[in-house]
């Protein structure tokens, strides 16, 4: 079990495609709300939403590796990968809850902004610090997965 920063969900009926798996581009949704808690566990979503600093996508990368299906409850693991003086680079790791294998992965390059000015802008030192430092073992749980009775 990874000790990264996770995020559960559930699959929603209309989260899938005609195959009755997971429409492809639900990942990049799955993705930006599982980095949104995880900016959220790093205590620095409320300062990235506030009108002074804001984050843009510049380049997302997604591989995928196995089906999911409706009902499943997907378990989406987030870190840093790197940091630059004005991006930074998340890495996602979805699979089913409990399991090894991996669904997909995905590379998020994203880039601090100025939000009055929309230009980019660099990092802080404690934007730096809390992205290093990551949320190791935080879990935010959407899914109902770790309070279920089996």
């Amino acid at each position: 079990m990874t000790s990264h920063f996770r995020y559960y969900l559930r699959v929603r009926y209309a989260d899938c495609d005609m195959q009755r798996v997971v429409f492809n581009a639900r990942y990049g949704e799955y993705t930006a709300v599982a980095i949104s808690e995880f900016m959220r566990a790093l205590g620095l979503r409320q300062e990235f939403s506030s009108g002074t600093y804001g984050f843009q996508w510049v380049k997302q990368t997604t591989a995928w590796k196995a089906p999911a299906r409706f009902d499943d409850v997907i378990e989406a693991a987030v870190w840093t990968r790197h940091i630059g003086t004005t991006s930074f680079t998340l890495a996602t790791e979805f699979r089913i809850a409990g399991q090894d294998a991996l669904l997909a992965t995905v590379e998020s390059v994203l880039v601090l902004i100025d939000e009055r000015t929309m230009q980019k802008t660099p990092l802080l030192e404690r934007h730096k610090e809390a992205l290093i430092a990551g949320a190791p073992g935080m879990i935010t749980d959407h899914a109902g997965y770790l309070s279920r009775e089996d």
